[in-house]
């Protein structure tokens, strides 16, 4: 992974190269690095009774480390005390003997019974051999024993002859030279006071020895100065203290590994119960409202067992309450629609009657009868809506799903809505019917669909033009209605395909729509598997967008016109984008009478009734989200129920105003 090719091959990761850029063989060695990370870090992050046994056992090594060190600490230094106190008696005791050896000797050769005397002096090579024996005689393995000549003495150091020789001389297989140091010699040799020191006692095939050197400077019988070294090894405090840690780190395995026990079964006695009303609460949220926790015992579990029971008891109690009134409202909505039936088509024949003899009555009574016709026409269009809404509720709704070109569809609907566009003064702009548009979809369904989303955006798109998009791609087919009229406040969009909604609650409803039109259109879109979305800002109108799987029954992936529109995209991007000197004024994003396109015109006929449109659909809807960007723009997104997160973007391309 170094540059240059110097621990991967030339060409594995290129300059500056990342994420799908990468070399294949580098992007699987991340795979196959991430893929046990993952599982370890998801483990990690769901399993609370694993985080507190593992913060457990760490705290509680961390505890073991700190009191194992102290212990030894205090283990050692107090070896090192004794061993201390032991040597330094040991060697007195040895000095002393020296001393008193000395000068017993140099008396009994001043007496002249002394064997080994030459020329008047005493053979000390020969009196060093019997002390060094006589001291060490009781201390082996205990502590060693050296005799070095002394640099204030006679210059008799490694020889043999003479009666003076001071040779070194050692107990057992120690090499004396090599087990003293210098500067320690050097300091016997400046003071007759006993010095101590930390060293390294050498023994004969190379084996070494920490250990406490006490050394002092004497007089032999002769009265020549020497130097009687203590040579005390650490070897049995050595041993002492590897038992303490040994001991020490079985005792600290053995209590992290008893604190983990205790903790994983404690935390197992908290975190049982939390589980279970988990998974009790997820077969609630799934509909099985009978489910209930087990309790045992009077402890705060318990009493949380206890009033999750009661808690889920009440839930299904009221969600049995909330069905069985829905049930019935559905079933009054549905006999009351097929009950009205009947009397709604004497009354129609009765009306016919009167508007067709309406000249012979008074202005009054003709206008009567004009308003009359009309608001048959729209109890018509409002009882066949309940009735649609009616079936989806009772999940009686069915698709008959056949290749149908969007085209079409788009074609016919535009076709009605055209005399309604004129009165409002608004033309069609159609974008991306230059190929076919093909989906199995039912064209009644998507035909209300889009009846309902143009009437809407024309009779709120303030005069302005209506553009219509349609792309397909991954597997989806999509069409966006656009317009430029009010739009929506922020939080209107997600009561936008509510039923009977209205964006302005005094504004007239010009097309006679009943209320139910986008909430019929939410239920078509389900029925196919798609997604019926809405986008909008104040003042800067508003998208909605149909997207349906082209194939039935497939899953949505995305949808390739995106959520917001790309003039509303470049505008806010211009608006956050920073201005050299007076502000640049954003032109309104709404397309010109005399640009674009070549409206959309009906090739003749009459007109498709827009009753069916609703003022769910009025407000040209919108998600309804929080502010805009700064700087005086705000905008408002929504998702309906059916649709699953996803980013707004998408195939821009397709975009162009």
């Amino acid at each position: 992974m170094w540059r240059g090719g110097r621990f991967l091959p030339d060409g594995l990761l290129s300059e500056g190269a990342t994420g799908s850029r990468a070399h294949p063989l580098f992007r699987m060695f991340v795979r196959w690095v991430r893929r046990p990370l993952l599982a370890v870090a998801r483990l990690w992050r769901r399993n609370i009774q694993l985080r507190v046994v593992t913060a457990t056992l760490l705290m509680s090594l961390a505890v073991v480390l700190l009191l194992g060190l102290v212990v030894i600490g205090q283990v050692s230094n107090g070896l090192l005390d004794a061993k201390q106190q032991a040597a330094r008696s040991q060697a007195a005791g040895g000095f002393a003997v020296a001393e008193q050896l000395a000068d017993d000797a140099a008396d009994e050769a001043a007496s002249g019974g002394a064997g080994n005397v030459r020329g008047g002096r005493q053979d000390t090579g020969t009196w060093l051999n019997d002390l060094v024996t006589q001291l060490a005689s009781g201390g082996q393995g205990v502590y060693y024993l050296v005799a070095l000549s002394s640099e204030e003495g006679p210059d008799t150091f490694g020889t043999d002859e003479g009666s003076g020789s001071h040779g070194p001389r050692a107990s057992f297989d120690l090499k004396p030279e090599e087990s003293v140091s210098p500067q320690l010699r050097e300091a016997l040799d400046e003071s007759p006071d006993t010095y101590e020191q930390y060293g390294t006692i050498v023994l004969e095939g190379g084996r070494t020895e920490a250990a406490l050197v006490i050394g002092k400077r004497l007089n032999d019988p002769n009265g020549d100065p020497y130097q009687l070294y203590y040579l005390f090894p650490f070897q049995q405090e050595e041993k002492s203290l590897s038992l303490v840690k040994g001991t020490l780190a079985t005792a600290g395995v053995f209590v992290v590994v008893l604190l983990g026990a205790i903790a994983w079964l404690v935390v197992r006695q908290v975190v049982t119960p939390v589980r279970m009303a988990a998974r009790i609460s997820e077969r609630l949220a799934a509909g099985r409202l009978q489910e209930r926790m087990k309790v045992s015992g009077e402890d705060d579990i318990a009493r949380l067992g206890e009033a999750f029971n009661k808690m889920a008891k009440n839930l299904q109690t009221k969600i049995q309450q909330l069905e069985e009134l829905s049930r019935m409202q559905r079933r009054f909505v549905s006999d009351v629609s097929h009950e009205l039936r009947t009397p709604l088509t004497t009354v129609r024949m009765a009306a016919d009657v009167i508007h067709e003899a309406r000249d012979e009555f008074d202005p009054v009574t003709a206008r009567s009868a004009e308003l009359l016709l009309g608001q048959l026409d729209r109890f018509e269009s409002l009882l066949a809506d309940l009735l649609e809404i009616s079936r989806f509720d009772a999940k009686a709704a069915a698709l008959e799903a056949d290749p149908v070109d969007v085209r079409d569809v788009v074609r016919r609907v535009l076709e009605g809505a055209e005399p309604l566009a004129e009165r409002k003064g608004s033309r069609f702009l159609v974008h991306g019917d230059e190929r076919p548009v093909v989906a199995e979809a039912d064209a009644r369904r998507i035909e209300r669909v889009l009846r309902n989303l143009v009437v809407n955006a024309v009779e709120h798109g303030e005069g302005r033009d209506i553009v219509v998009r349609l792309a397909s791609g991954d597997g989806a087919v999509a069409v966006a209605v656009r317009d430029y009229g009010v739009g929506l406040k922020p939080g209107e969009a997600n009561r936008v395909f509510n039923r009977f909604w209205r964006a302005d609650p005094a504004r007239a409803r010009t097309t006679g729509g009943t209320g139910l039109g986008l909430s019929i259109a939410v239920e078509d879109a389900r029925l196919h598997g798609g997604w019926l979305q809405a986008w909008g800002e104040p003042g800067g109108g508003s998208q909605f967008r149909l997207t349906i799987p082209r194939t039935a029954g497939e899953p949505l992936r995305g949808s390739p016109i995106p959520l917001e529109p790309a003039d509303s995209r470049r505008r806010r991007e211009a608006a956050r984008a920073p201005s050299g000197g007076a502000h640049a004024s954003v032109p309104h994003p709404a397309p010109s009478r005399g640009a674009g396109r070549e409206p959309h015109r009906s090739p003749g006929g009459a007109a498709a009734a827009p009753g069916k449109s609703g003022d769910a659909g009025s407000g040209p809807g919108g998600p309804g989200g929080p502010a805009g960007p700064a700087g005086g723009e705000s905008e408002a997104r929504s998702r309906t129920s059916t649709e699953p997160e996803e980013e707004q973007g998408g195939h821009g391309d397709r975009q162009g105003d």
